[in-house]
C-alpha cells in the first residue's frame, strides 16, 4: 500500500470537507447565493392616466441645451447597446410562467380578448365586483375595467312580440367642464366605441349649455362654482393629476360626490402607470443578459427645477460627495438636447447604472413619469429601459404597491446619503448584484388604465350615492405631503403614539 505523506493526507482532507459543503449547500432551498441581498435597511424594514405620448421630462418644462463640447449627448441615434449574456446567472426556484392564450388574457393587456362578461340571469341584479374605496383599500383598477352593470329587468308586458324583452341601457351624459380641448377628445359616443369600452353608452360634451341634464361633470386641475347648483342627481367628479401642493385650495364644502387623482383612495384611480403581472405568484424570473454589462459611469439625473420643496437637489448635490453624479439640465453641468428624447434614454442605458427618479414634492401615492417612464418603462417604442432608478416622492408603501417587485431603490431605506452613495458602490462593483434589481422583467407590462371607459361603466352602477362634505379635508389631510424624510416622519409618529399610550399620558 502506497504511503501518503502527512500534508498530502491534509490536502486530500481539506478538498473532501469542501465538497461535502457544497453538496449540502446546493440542496438547501434558499442556498447563499441564491438568496437576494436587500439594502442594509430593508433587512429590518417591511417591504410590500396612461400618458399616451411620454417624453423625457425636465420637471418645470425648462430645456436642456446641447453643450458645445456635447457631453451628455450620447451615441448617434439608431445605435442600439447591445446587452451581453451574463456571465454568472443567480438562478430562481420554481420559476414557472404560463402564457395565456389571447382570449384568456384580459382584454386590458397586450393582444388580450377576454371581454367582462354578462352576469348570469340570478346575479343580474346583484353587483359582486369590488369597485369604490370603501369596498377594496386597493386601487380596484382592474375590477373596474372587467366590470359590466346588471342588465334592466325584463319587460313585463310585450304588446308587439318583436320587441326586446328588456329596455336597452340609460346612456350618460358628460360634460367636461373645462373643454374638450383639455383632454384632446371629441364630443359625443366616439371615444366609447374607439377605445371599445366594456361598456360605451356614454357620450361626451364640452358645452356648459347642458350643465343642466349632464349625469356627470368633470373638473380637471381646476375647478369654479358652476352657476347652477348640483342637481342631486348628477355626479361631480374631481380630476387631479398634480399634487395638493400644487393645486388650488378648494372654498366650496359639499361640491363632489367622487374624486379622480393618483391617490389609491380615489374613487377612481387615475395613476401616471400602472403594473400589472400575469402571474401574481410570479414576480421575477432569470434574465439572459447583463443589465450592467460596459456601463462605465454611475448616476445620472435630468432636472431643471432647482427650488423643489423636499429638497432633492441638496440631497443630489451631497450624495455626489461620494459617489459620481452626473446633472443634465439647468440645476447641472451636463446638458442633453430635450428635443432628442430617445437620444437622451439611450446615452442612459448604455452608460449609466442609476438614474435619480425623484420627485418634486414628497406626497402620498405621488409617482410619476420621472420613475415610470424616465426609470423603468422607457419611451412607446423602447421595451423598456436598462437602468436602476433611485427614488424619492412617495413614502415607501407606496412604491412598493405601485411598483414592479425590487424594481427601484427607496432614498428612505438608508440614514443617510452616504450610507445610500455605499449601498450603490456594493452594486457598482457586484454585477450579480445589481442585476437581481432587473428580473422583474417580463413578469408582467403597463398597462392602459382607460379612465373614459371606467368613468363610463361606473355612472352605470346605480344607486351608489356620495359625496364629500370637506374636500380639502381628502386633499390635504394631515401626512398627505412633507418636506422632509418619510423614514423620520413614520419614526416621529410612532414616537407620538408611545407618548400618547404611556402611563399617566392624558
Amino acid at each position: 500500500m502506497p504511503r501518503v505523506s502527512l500534508r498530502r493526507g491534509l490536502l486530500y482532507l481539506s478538498a473532501a470537507t469542501t465538497c461535502s459543503l457544497l453538496v449540502v449547500t446546493v440542496h438547501q432551498p434558499g442556498g447563499a447565493w441564491l438568496s437576494p441581498a436587500p439594502p442594509p435597511s430593508q433587512l429590518t424594514l417591511p417591504r410590500a392616466p396612461h400618458l399616451d405620448h411620454p417624453v423625457l421630462e425636465l420637471d418645470d418644462g425648462a430645456e436642456a441645451r446641447p453643450s458645445a463640447d456635447g457631453d451628455g449627448d450620447g451615441e448617434e441615434q439608431g445605435v442600439a447597446h447591445a446587452l451581453l449574456p451574463m456571465p454568472r446567472p443567480r438562478p430562481l426556484l420554481n420559476v414557472t410562467l404560463t402564457t395565456l392564450p389571447p382570449e384568456q388574457r384580459p382584454w386590458y393587456l397586450a393582444g388580450g380578448r377576454q371581454r367582462p362578461e354578462v352576469p348570469a340571469e340570478g346575479d343580474q341584479w346583484t353587483r359582486t365586483a369590488s369597485l369604490w374605496p370603501d369596498e377594496d383599500s386597493g386601487d380596484r383598477i382592474v375590477e373596474q375595467l372587467m366590470f359590466r352593470p346588471p342588465l334592466p329587468p325584463p319587460l313585463e308586458d310585450h304588446p308587439d312580440p318583436a320587441a326586446p324583452d328588456r329596455a336597452p341601457p340609460t346612456s350618460k351624459k358628460i360634460l367636461m367642464y373645462n373643454g374638450m380641448n383639455s383632454w384632446g377628445l371629441k364630443a359625443g359616443r366616439g371615444q366609447f366605441l374607439k377605445l371599445r369600452c366594456p361598456v360605451d353608452t356614454c357620450v361626451l360634451t364640452g358645452s356648459r349649455s347642458e350643465l343642466t341634464t349632464a349625469d356627470a361633470i368633470l373638473f380637471k386641475d381646476h375647478f369654479s362654482m358652476p352657476p347652477h347648483a348640483r342637481d342631486p342627481r348628477q355626479v361631480w367628479v374631481m380630476f387631479m393629476l398634480e399634487c395638493p401642493l400644487h393645486t388650488q385650495h378648494f372654498t366650496n364644502r359639499d361640491v363632489f360626490n367622487w374624486t379622480a387623482t393618483y391617490r389609491h383612495d380615489s374613487d377612481i384611480v387615475a395613476p401616471y402607470e400602472k403594473w400589472v403581472y400575469y402571474d401574481p405568484a410570479v414576480r421575477q424570473k432569470p434574465q439572459e443578459v447583463s443589465y450592467a454589462a460596459n456601463k462605465t459611469k454611475q448616476v445620472a439625473w435630468f432636472v431643471s427645477n432647482c427650488g423643489a420643496r423636499n429638497n432633492r437637489l441638496q440631497y443630489a448635490k451631497e450624495l455626489a460627495k461620494y459617489i459620481g453624479v452626473d446633472i443634465f439640465g439647468a440645476c447641472g453641468t451636463k446638458r442633453c438636447p430635450r428635443s432628442n428624447s430617445a437620444r437622451c434614454f439611450q446615452m442612459l442605458n448604455k452608460d449609466y447604472k442609476f438614474y435619480l427618479a425623484f420627485e418634486n414634492s414628497n406626497c402620498r401615492d405621488y409617482i410619476t413619469e420621472k420613475f415610470f417612464v424616465n426609470g423603468l418603462r422607457g419611451l412607446p417604442k423602447q421595451t423598456s429601459h436598462h437602468i436602476l432608478p433611485i427614488v424619492m416622492g412617495a413614502h415607501p408603501d407606496d412604491y412598493a404597491h405601485q411598483a414592479p417587485e425590487k424594481s427601484y431603490i427607496h432614498v428612505d431605506d438608508f440614514d443617510s446619503p452616504k450610507d445610500l452613495a455605499d449601498y450603490l458602490h456594493l452594486l457598482d462593483q457586484n454585477d450579480d448584484l445589481y442585476n437581481e434589481y432587473f428580473r422583474w422583467k417580463g413578469t408582467g407590462e403597463f398597462i392602459n388604465t382607460y379612465f373614459m371607459c371606467r368613468l363610463c361603466s361606473l355612472l352605470h352602477d346605480e344607486g351608489h350615492q356620495q359625496h364629500y362634505e370637506d374636500i380639502n379635508h381628502w386633499w390635504r389631510g394631515g401626512g398627505t405631503c412633507i418636506n422632509g424624510s418619510w423614514r423620520k416622519y413614520d419614526r416621529f409618529k410612532q414616537e407620538s403614539e408611545k407618548k400618547k399610550k404611556a402611563p399617566g399620558s392624558r
